[in-house]
């Protein structure tokens, strides 16, 4: 039955991938005949009815709020102006020289990307970022690039992404936090190093373009103004309260939302504007929702005691256990988190990690080395990755182009990730 349900997980890859299903359908319905594969009743206990469906829509309901509070920050950080002014001042600081401005665009989405993901966050670096860069010299897909490296060196430190990995793997938060503050070093070092070599060796490219994007910031620069100087700090709040002074992540955010509007809104408007964003960025939010609804209920499917006593001895006779081994084959296998593969964690790559806890062949924490460091990946170089194609549309350029650009650098993020797995908790 091992073997069936995994031709089953196969053919939903084959879906997602052809397009032929959106994700979240194809992860519900895969959810469902893995149940049934795995002999469970329709009702009752470990039910299709009331344990995947019922028990798995709202298991990662704490993510499903972050989701939504780090897509209200965004779009505050949006309409009032405060992302547009952080990159303007670097953008100004660097004048003409393409790297200076480059790496203060890479600083600018490092700390966007602390605060929400995927496109809402290359939007709000790039919108200015991108035109910026290529205006000084900066080819176009090392432009789009910067903004997505950027994004994935603050992933470590995204209060949602946290959630996410504590609710799906059952992990503590501070567990979550503190392999993340391992991984961070690999992604920024990465991410420095794509600027500095991709600029030099790609050199200078004087093309004028993107004439029309960068007529929105302009005209939105004047109707807004620059954003305070304290205001800049937005992005900084969460971080220092959920790190320095270990506040929850949902209080920790709420509290940036807060401050953004304090710092930049008039009295008289605080509460049109916090209800004009809130439902800004329930529209943002709702694609991802969706999705983790969806991931809740393949996490309860493979969970099941049919499931894992059917995959167990399959996934355990391919999972290496010897730690050299093991950074050698999860490496080679990067390449199968792209293109909604079957290793990305926002697809059935979270199956599969749940199947790998409940089975017993890996340490919960183990896992989450082996998600977090793929996730690394998809961030950047997944071509069918939200952030990955408007960066790439927005520079002019195509998201496979990007990919082979960037997949060099955050491969070698992954293999930091697995090494620091292995050595840790192996």
């Amino acid at each position: 039955m091992g073997v069936v349900i995994l031709l089953v997980m196969a053919a939903g890859v084959a879906a997602m991938l052809t397009r032929r299903l959106p994700t979240a359908f194809a992860l519900v319905i895969l959810a469902v005949v893995i149940a049934f594969l795995a002999g469970a009743p329709l009702t009752g206990e470990n039910s299709v009815l009331d344990t995947v469906i019922q028990e798995g829509a709202p298991a990662l309901a704490a993510t499903m709020i972050a989701i939504l509070l780090g897509s209200w920050l965004g779009k505050l950080l949006d309409e009032t102006g405060i992302a547009g002014t952080l990159v303007r001042k670097i953008v100004e600081f660097g004048g003409d020289r393409p790297v200076v401005v480059a790496l203060g665009v890479l600083a600018v989405s490092t700390l966007v990307g602390t605060v929400t993901g995927s496109a809402p966050a290359a939007m709000l670096a790039g919108i200015i970022g991108i035109p910026a860069m290529i205006a000084v010299g900066i080819p176009k897909v090392t432009a789009a690039g910067t903004i997505l490296m950027g994004i994935a060196a603050g992933m470590p430190f995204e209060l949602p992404i946290w959630q996410f990995f504590s609710t799906a793997l059952e992990l503590p938060v501070d567990t979550v936090r503190g392999f993340m503050m391992k991984l961070f070093p690999f992604a920024l070092a990465a991410a420095i190093l794509f600027v500095l070599i991709e600029t030099r060796r790609r050199g200078v490219e004087h093309a004028w373009s993107l004439k029309s994007a960068s007529a929105k910031p302009a005209s939105r620069r004047k109707q807004l103004g620059d954003a305070p100087w304290y205001a800049l700090l937005t992005p900084l709040v969460p971080l220092i309260l959920a790190l320095g002074f270990d506040i929850a992540i949902l209080p920790s955010m709420l509290a940036g939302v807060l401050y953004a509007l304090v710092t930049t809104t008039r009295p008289g408007e605080m509460s049109k504007r916090l209800l004009r964003t809130l439902y800004g960025g329930f529209e943002i939010a709702a694609a991802p929702i969706v999705l983790f609804i969806a991931i809740g209920i393949l996490l309860a499917a493979v969970k099941l005691p049919g499931a894992v006593e059917a995959l167990e001895p399959l996934i355990k006779a391919v999972s290496p256990q010897n730690p050299v081994l093991f950074v050698v084959v999860f490496t080679l296998l990067v390449p199968l988190c792209l293109y909604r593969g079957p290793l990305n964690v926002y697809g059935l790559g979270a199956g599969i990690a749940g199947v790998l806890i409940a089975a017993g062949i890996y340490p919960a924490v183990a896992v989450l080395g082996i998600a977090t460091s793929y996730n690394q990946v998809f961030g950047v170089s997944d071509p069918t990755s939200t952030q990955t194609v408007w960066s790439a549309q927005y520079a002019g350029v195509t998201p496979q182009q990007v990919m082979l650009r960037t997949l060099p650098y955050v491969w070698a993020v992954a293999l930091g990730g697995f090494c620091v797995t292995a050595a840790t908790y192996l």
